[in-house]
């Protein structure tokens, strides 16, 4: 291996330039990480679902308010659609999904391409239990975030959509290609 006193002056710079980048980004890249893995902590811990869904004044089992919530935010979907986005398998889904229906919050239709799918939206019920979720969501919101000024607001909400796109475009375009493996 050669010492960097043997790497032509170009490519010594283009190499230093690429570590310090790649330092840089590395750190910053942990720092979203961290940020993420400790949001995504909060949203998922069921004690604080719980107190979400009391604010809220919805009596609903803690296990169907992602799903509900979901299914408002992309309805129609399908449980196979809806098992992967949360994170569990459809049998699971399917039976929590019963649920949502037998409680009047969801309502199935037939997929217009393929009989056999059945797509889950909110009933009228449903729909009024979303918008006490909204509610309780901007409540809680406001009260976090209230000395923050619009600006800062319209920014925030800016870049997470600037990530979230990026994120989806990079998925699209990784499972279009044969080739890619990346995550």
């Amino acid at each position: 291996m050669r010492n960097a006193r043997e790497i032509h002056s170009p490519d010594r710079l283009r190499l230093a330039i690429i570590f310090v980048h790649n330092a840089r980004m590395g750190d910053w890249s942990d720092d979203i990480h961290a940020v993420l893995l400790q949001i995504n902590g909060y949203m998922n811990r069921p004690d604080l679902d719980q107190a979400f869904l009391a604010r809220a004044g919805v009596k609903l089992d803690r296990a169907l308010f992602p799903l509900l919530t979901r299914i408002g935010l992309l309805h129609p979907i399908s449980v196979v659609e809806l098992a992967s986005l949360v994170g569990r398998n459809h049998s699971t889904v399917s039976r929590q999904s019963a649920k949502l229906e037998a409680l009047g919050l969801v309502q199935r239709q037939t997929a217009k391409g393929d009989q056999r799918v059945r797509l889950l939206e909110p009933s009228p019920n449903g729909w009024a239990m979303l918008g006490r979720f909204a509610d309780a969501r901007r409540r809680f919101t406001d009260k976090r975030l209230g000395d923050w000024t619009p600006e800062e607001r319209a920014t925030l909400l800016d870049l997470l959509r600037r990530f979230s796109t990026a994120i989806v475009d990079f998925e699209a375009a990784a499972a279009a290609s044969p080739r890619s493996n990346v995550p």
